[in-house]
């Protein structure tokens, strides 16, 4: 008996150290910018609006958010299309090596990633005329995260049953015309979940903008944020707490609005 209490005290003890772990950051990222002199402590805020008016008068950070938009969306979207059109063409062709191929993707994407494969991404920008676009970044990255996105959507492609197309070419639909209205409602949630993962990848994504992007004006917030230093190069807690509370939100609204309407349910849209 002592043993058993012994252990589930240790237990919520380790749970409660997680929890403030994780909690206290989140606790002064939520304050700090509502204090007129922050410090890494988390402390009550005086709810003051000075630190959001430095914010307003940078003249970069607002329009690396929208820049952060920009690129998160543009690539997303790419993603999501040609990844769902790329899988549902390998879940429903039956091709030599086709698993082989998929898995070899997979491997290559994880083992050759942005930042080995950054000097030939880099040369292959200039030849194009693609540095310091925001178009070029979007593919570039786009072609980074493709493999990954198409292994993961292909599960949800291979769910999907036949019986529905083939219902549908019954009445004369087109290939685009059956993976518009049959498969694309039914592998809905995957391409929620594609969508999320790439919007979260782009967002943080650091060191592909700063190489590419040498406009300061074009550069996303992650970027920008690197540049929220005072010249002796310490930290200013009041601009970098208040920019990273707006850098977060947009995020954070996202995960809420996907939670709210797919409650992170993934067997697809067949009712059973």
């Amino acid at each position: 008996m002592t043993r058993f209490v012994a252990g589930r005290i240790g237990f919520y003890t380790l749970v409660a150290l997680l929890l403030a772990f994780f909690t206290i950051p989140l606790l002064w990222l939520a304050s700090a910018p509502f204090t007129s002199n922050p410090t890494y402590e988390v402390r009550v805020p005086d709810f003051t609006w000075e630190n959001f008016q430095i914010i307003l008068d940078h003249p970069y950070a607002l329009g690396s958010l929208v820049n952060s938009l920009i690129l998160a969306i543009g690539t997303a979207v790419l993603v999501v299309v040609m990844s769902a059109l790329a899988a549902y063409a390998l879940s429903r062709v039956r091709l030599p090596g086709r698993d082989a191929l998929l898995y070899a993707l997979l491997l290559l994407s994880s083992i050759i990633t942005g930042t080995a494969a950054m000097v030939p991404l880099f040369q292959l920008a200039i030849e194009l005329g693609l540095i310091d676009s925001h178009t070029g970044l979007i593919l570039i990255m786009t072609g980074g995260l493709l493999p990954a996105a198409i292994f993961m959507i292909k599960d949800f492609m291979d769910t999907t049953p036949k019986s529905y197309e083939e219902s549908a070419r019954v009445f004369g639909a087109s290939p685009l015309q059956i993976v518009r209205h049959v498969v694309v409602p039914v592998v809905r949630p995957g391409l929620a979940t594609i969508a999320v993962w790439t919007i979260a990848n782009v967002w943080g994504n650091f060191l592909m903008p700063y190489l590419l992007l040498s406009d300061v004006e074009k550069q996303p917030a992650a970027v920008i944020m690197y540049t929220l230093y005072t010249e002796g190069g310490q930290a200013n807690l009041k601009v970098l707490s208040t920019f990273g509370l707006l850098y977060s939100v947009p995020v954070v609204l996202m995960y809420l609005f996907v939670s709210k309407k797919y409650g992170f349910r993934f067997h697809g849209g067949i009712k059973r």
